[in-house]
């Protein structure tokens, strides 16, 4: 585009900050949000007075891709796929842990036991590492982690990798069925990035950064890279993300209520 891009981390409240700064920005093009589904659905889902409207106070660009996530179960349980996990835990009520590190993992554990009708013990962690360590450990039974963390384990064998949540399997772990192909219906909330601008961004704006974004993620040089970090490239036309984020919301909403997650 002939202009140098400035990459800003503005960590702190879920991403709530780094909102705030593109929301009071000039809706010129010059200050853009690359937003997860944490800032644009957890925040403004689970606070009693919401800091914004994902849909009103931001202008829609492009989809960026999907984070992959993988259910992973520890050798000590005898269930290699996801019939065979489903088949234990109807055999065996509240016996298989299911440990949980974030409001993702834990929405993804709780569609799982109410589609599959079965009793299972959540085990809150305070981290994705230490969830995986003692599901290594046998301690846990199973917990949806990342490939970064958990591929070397697969490929050694002290994990087995049961399906992976994008609609598509991953490049990094081929032989791992996605839910569907694993018998079981798509997880409706989807783990995903995707970039913003501030709201009232004018409409030819948002497309030529969309085209532009979308040229760049088209590379073969670029798709690999990011593959390896376990990220699915997937990007839109701004519509697209505007009825995406809509869609989202009502279905991390619905996520969050049937987990027994309530706005605080």
């Amino acid at each position: 585009m002939g202009q140098p891009f400035v990459v800003e981390n503005k960590l702190g409240a879920d991403g709530a900050i780094a909102a705030a700064q593109v929301m009071q920005s000039a809706p010129d093009g010059y200050t853009l949000f690359l937003a997860t589904n944490t800032p644009m659905m957890q925040v403004p889902l689970l606070k009693k007075e919401p800091p914004y409207d994902p849909v009103t106070a931001f202008t829609p660009v492009s989809l960026v891709g999907r984070y992959t996530f993988v259910l992973v179960t520890s050798p000590a349980l005898p269930a290699k796929t996801m019939s065979e996990l489903i088949a234990y835990a109807r055999a065996n009520p509240g016996k298989v842990n299911f440990a949980s590190y974030s409001g993702a993992s834990q929405l993804a554990y709780a569609q799982i036991v109410k589609t599959a009708n079965v009793d299972m013990v959540r085990i809150p962690y305070k981290g994705e590492a230490p969830a995986v360590t003692d599901v290594l450990g046998g301690t846990i039974h199973a917990v949806f982690a990342t490939p970064t963390v958990t591929l070397s384990h697969i490929k050694e064998g002290r994990l087995h990798g049961l399906a992976v949540t994008t609609p598509t399997s991953s490049p990094l772990l081929p032989e791992v069925p996605t839910t569907v192909e694993a018998g079981m219906p798509p997880i409706s909330v989807e783990f995903f990035a995707a970039l913003f601008g501030p709201a009232k961004m004018s409409a030819e704006i948002a497309a030529r950064l969309s085209r532009e974004l979308n040229t760049i993620m088209s590379r073969p040089q670029i798709r690999e890279q990011i593959d390896r970090h376990g990220f699915a490239l997937a990007g839109s036309a701004p519509e697209e993300l505007g009825a995406f984020v809509r869609q989202q919301l009502a279905a991390w909403s619905r996520g969050f209520r049937d987990a027994g997650i309530n706005p605080e």
